[in-house]
């Protein structure tokens, strides 16, 4: 029988850590994700089968709201992003599909994004990378950006403190270049 091993999207068998001068870059590779769009029309029902499976309401306008063991980015007008450990939830997805069945359109991403959380001193490494204004992002704001060339989810959990950058797995490694660079050069 064959023995898989699953790797991380730095094709590590381990999460990779950076440590800087104040400040850590560290990959997070367990996450279930899915995207959510709520069907037209079909909006507010939708809503709730949602609400109900994550137990917290589906954040605004650049905002990221987490409870327990969901967590909730704003993507687009009645779109999210959806996430939750893997460990505990890997089905999420399928589990989320069956929750708003008729009500929302859902296509897991799992493997189609990767995470870097950046905790300390950020600031130099977003100037460095993107015109994403950190003074502006307060706990719990999400936003699209560009970081280098890579358009990226930005989530910010303490403001000026700790972030999270998602972008495609695809160039997970051109993504990790970027921020260990921008690190090296801000710090």
């Amino acid at each position: 029988m064959l023995e898989l091993q699953s790797i991380t999207p730095l094709w590590g068998e381990t999460p990779r850590a950076d440590q800087f001068n104040g400040l850590t870059i560290t990959e997070v590779p367990n996450q279930a994700l899915a995207s959510l769009a709520l069907r037209k029309g079909r909006e507010d029902e939708g809503r709730k089968a949602v609400e109900a499976m994550l137990g917290f309401a589906l954040p605004d306008v650049g905002r990221h709201t987490a409870a327990g063991s969901y967590a909730a980015s704003w993507f687009a007008q009645d779109q999210w992003l959806i996430s939750a450990e893997t460990s505990e939830h890997e089905l999420m997805p399928f589990q989320l599909v069956d929750a708003v069945a008729g009500l929302a359109s859902v296509t897991e991403q799992s493997d189609g994004w990767c995470r870097f959380d950046l905790e300390g001193m950020c600031r130099g490494v977003f100037e460095r990378l993107s015109g994403v204004n950190l003074t502006a992002m307060e706990d719990g704001s999400a936003t699209r950006a560009l970081l280098e060339h890579l358009s990226c989810v930005v989530i910010c959990f303490e403001t000026a403190r700790h972030y999270s950058v998602l972008g495609p797995r695809s160039y997970a490694r051109s993504l990790h270049h970027a921020l260990v660079t921008a690190a090296r050069s801000a710090l």
